[in-house]
């Protein structure tokens, strides 16, 4: 998994890449005057456009999709909890303190990102969890005898569990790498055709050299934090908040 450091790394060395390449290309024009290049410009920087909103629009669409699961989780877990009620009062108090703890290694998870062999340890120790309440409840619910406890409480924790896989796939989710690669390539030939355009004046502009790979390279980085929200300046950490209301809730 990218971390932040790496990402400014990227980002760094991309836009004094598009620098050095304007000022390549802007060197190679006054030498040497090409005519007719608009047609190839144009095909190349629509593509960087394109690639940009592609990304950015899906990397957007998944950075939605985390956040509503993550409240799809707290709702299923608060339903899950208070159908307990309906099972006999001896079986709850073992079943409620499990939750307890299923709940905070929930959150601690996702608050051990990126470091993946604690995320590990934790999903191991929520799998083991899982299988403490669901063979705790089904027990419970036989010896209620009651219909209602097991057709209201077991549908109930079966979302609850399926719901972790849906948000374990869904971070783990990304755009394949060859894409990224592909719009920075794209965006370092714009660079140099932007460089050999320049050429027609008698002085370069830096400001509008430096704008130019700034913007591109500020967009870059926007698309890869919405792609790793738990990493980088974008994030979704504070939607945990309800997860914590959730344990709090629990008591």
């Amino acid at each position: 998994m990218i971390n932040l450091a790496t990402a400014l790394a990227l980002i760094g060395a991309l836009f004094l890449a598009m620098l050095a390449l304007v000022e390549t290309g802007r060197r190679m024009g006054l030498r040497r005057k090409i005519e007719g290049l608009v047609a190839v410009e144009g095909a190349v920087f629509g593509l960087m456009g394109l690639l940009l909103a592609f990304t950015f629009g899906s990397a957007a669409v998944r950075f939605e999709t985390r956040r509503s699961l993550i409240v799809e989780e707290a709702n299923d877990i608060g339903t899950a909890y208070l159908r307990l009620d309906l099972l006999p009062a001896e079986a709850q108090p073992k079943l409620r303190d499990a939750f307890r703890r299923y709940v905070d290694t929930r959150l601690a998870i996702y608050q051990g990102v990126p470091n993946i062999a604690a995320a590990k340890a934790d999903l191991t120790r929520m799998a083991e969890l899982q299988k403490e309440i669901w063979e705790g409840s089904v027990v419970a619910c036989r010896e209620s005898g009651s219909q209602a406890s097991t057709m209201l409480l077991l549908p109930a924790l079966n979302e609850m569990i399926d719901i972790t896989t849906t948000r374990t796939v869904a971070v783990q989710t990304h755009q394949p790498a060859v894409i990224f690669v592909m719009l920075a390539l794209v965006m370092l030939a714009c660079s140099l055709l932007a460089g050999f355009g320049m050429s027609v004046g008698t002085s370069r502009s830096w400001l509008h050299v430096v704008c130019f790979a700034a913007v591109l390279t500020i967009a870059f980085y926007v698309i890869l934090d919405l792609e790793y929200p738990r990493v980088g300046v974008i994030r979704i950490d504070w939607m945990d908040q309800i997860l914590r209301d959730v344990r709090a809730g629990m008591g």
